[in-house]
């Protein structure tokens, strides 16, 4: 499978999911945990983009000292993120937690389908 088709894949599996996920926790915990889920699965998406275009752009020798900045810059950019998230009000902190552990489910998931057909 080549890494545009898992992209897609995984990035359609973990949309659907937060927007399950959100429309659930928005019947039990308001607007809040509602935009929170849908915040959270949005940065972990674009969290993946990210590292799976920088992945795609390695060379045979990847420099390790750039790929060990763009992993900071990566992460320092979620975290501002979420951070000012939370400083808003306008979600929950438990809906953004849903909506982050949204990806890592769905890649998951799509990595063992793709084990069990021999791929």
């Amino acid at each position: 499978m080549m890494m545009t088709n898992l992209k897609t894949r995984v990035t359609m599996d973990a949309g659907l999911l937060a927007i399950v996920f959100a429309l659930v926790g928005g019947g039990f915990g308001g607007r809040t945990l509602l935009l929170g889920v849908l915040a959270g699965g949005a940065i972990a998406v674009a969290d993946f983009w990210w590292l799976s275009a920088s992945v795609s752009g390695a060379t045979d020798e990847p420099n390790t000292f750039a790929w060990m900045a763009t992993a900071g810059f990566r992460l320092a950019g979620v975290a501002v993120a979420v951070a000012a998230l939370f400083l808003t009000g306008w979600f929950h902190p438990v809906g953004l937690v849903i909506g982050l552990s949204v990806l890592p489910c769905a890649l998951v998931a799509r990595g063992l389908r793709l084990a069990r057909e021999g791929t």
